[in-house]
């Protein structure tokens, strides 16, 4: 679309990521006029560097499992080898046909796309290569980066980051992952699936720390299984580089050699030298403070997505997007609950979870007051089918609602919806005990599970 000789808009948004193009989406469908200022592709790290290209890899990863495995269903057949330049011309031309496809909402909805780096020059006006933006509203939609840790230098070859890590060219014969997080345990998983030895190096107690404990404990078995080699409780000390790739020394002294050295300790805020700080916005480590519905205090600016404390999750951006458009529109959205988003670990297995931890459930109700079940996916048919091991975790407040659901196993994470609704509509078990679970599903077991939290199991033990 062609810009307004003023250049004055309803909205301006800084940043087109998953949280930025929401906004940008969501404020033309309500008639306001918008402008969305994007340095890079549009689409922001979920789409190019992120969420998309990861699970194109965790697919391909899946195949070559299937594949090495196939015998045990009856089918003989042989995995030759990955074949990186295929494995990423797949995941490119996935990117690729997204990309285009969002472009060319952002077009049809007339919104005014500006290409460039911007930076926030009054408290509602953004600059991009000498040209003023003035919003009557401003949302900050920058993102994150992948970080990385004093003493680390990256250069892209044998010390990556998960950026380097989605445009490799080859399969390394052996990998170090630093940081047993999402990002960590997701590209060990693919990896492994391609035949590289890894090592997972985690400074907390254990892998994916966020999540509930017992769902951590069934991914290390899990990873064990798969010989998935991980050291958690291990603080990273140094990395000095060899004739043939890396090695790390951990505390206690310990080191570790590999051909190459993956940085996965977490995404940091884009916000420095965007003019935030000199408008007068709090920040954080970084991170933009906002109030539950995401005003900055700071004139009509807003700021949505990676910037703002919390999960750094695409849809979580992506949802504070949509809200804030519609708080600008006046239509008063109700406040997003963190806790009701769900959250997913693609790795093999997968972990998917929603609500709260029981450590979490326990701390904020009371021992006394939660009561958990747990249910075997060994139960559940299409798991059977699936040759998958898990479970569903249910916990809820005696008496209440189901406060937090979690998930292991092969493809649960596309049962996470169900699993939402259940928290964020405070569901009793007895209500989803009586709802129709289709046969054979691995949803089922969502069913079973709360059947047995109502009192009445049926398979599965009392």
């Amino acid at each position: 679309m062609s810009e307004p000789n003023d250049a004055t808009f309803d909205v301006v948004i800084l940043g087109g990521g998953s949280g930025g193009y929401a906004a940008a989406l969501r404020a033309a469908q309500l008639d306001l006029s918008v402008a969305l200022i994007e340095k890079g592709k549009l689409g922001g790290t979920c789409l190019h560097n992120g969420c998309i290209p990861t699970k194109a890899l965790l697919h391909a990863a899946e195949i070559a499992d299937n594949t090495r495995e196939s015998e045990q269903f009856g089918v003989k057949a042989e995995l030759v080898g990955i074949d990186m330049a295929g494995v990423n011309a797949y995941k490119d031309g996935v990117v690729s046909r997204l990309h285009k496809g969002l472009q060319g909402l952002v077009k049809g909805a007339k919104i005014t796309y500006v290409e460039g780096a911007g930076k926030l020059v009054g408290k509602d006006t953004v600059e991009v290569d000498g040209k003023r933006y003035t919003g009557r509203n401003v949302i900050l939609a920058t993102g994150s980066y992948a970080r990385s840790l004093p003493g680390l230098d990256v250069d892209g070859e044998r010390i990556i980051t998960s950026d380097h890590a989605l445009k490799l060219d080859r399969v390394p014969t052996s990998a170090i992952v630093l940081g047993g997080g999402v990002i960590g345990v997701e590209f060990a998983s693919v990896w492994r699936s391609f035949g590289v030895d890894v090592t997972i190096i985690e400074a907390l107690p254990r892998l994916v720390a966020a999540e509930d404990e017992e769902s951590s404990k069934a991914l290390e078995r899990a990873f064990r299984k798969r010989k998935i080699n991980f050291k958690v409780g291990k603080p990273f000390e140094k990395v000095e580089k060899t004739d043939s790739g890396v090695e790390v020394t951990i505390a206690g002294g310990e080191t570790v050699e590999a051909e190459l050295l993956l940085v996965a300790v977490g995404r940091g805020p884009v916000t420095a030298d965007l003019g935030y700080e000199q408008q007068g916005i709090r920040l954080d480590r970084g991170y933009v403070l906002t109030d539950e519905r995401l005003r900055t205090g700071v004139g009509n600016i807003y700021a949505v997505g990676d910037i703002v404390p919390g999960l750094q999750l695409a849809h979580r951006g992506f949802q504070q997007g949509i809200f804030v458009a519609e708080e600008i529109a006046g239509l008063n959205p109700a406040v997003i609950d963190e806790a009701g988003i769900p959250r997913v670990t693609y790795s093999d297995p997968e972990l998917a979870s929603v609500g709260l931890t029981e450590a979490k459930a326990k701390e904020q109700y009371g021992a006394d007051k939660v009561k958990v079940y747990n249910y075997n996916l060994g139960g559940n048919g299409k798991s059977q089918i699936l040759k998958t091991a898990g479970f569903v975790k249910l916990v809820r407040v005696e008496d209440g609602p189901v406060v937090g659901v979690h998930l292991v196993g092969a493809r649960v994470g596309e049962m996470i919806g169900e699993a939402q609704l259940i928290y964020n509509w405070e569901a009793y078990p007895a209500e989803v005990a009586q709802l129709v679970h289709a046969h054979p599903t691995q949803n089922e077991a969502l069913g079973e599970a709360h059947l047995a939290l109502a009192g009445k199991p049926l398979h599965a033990h009392a």
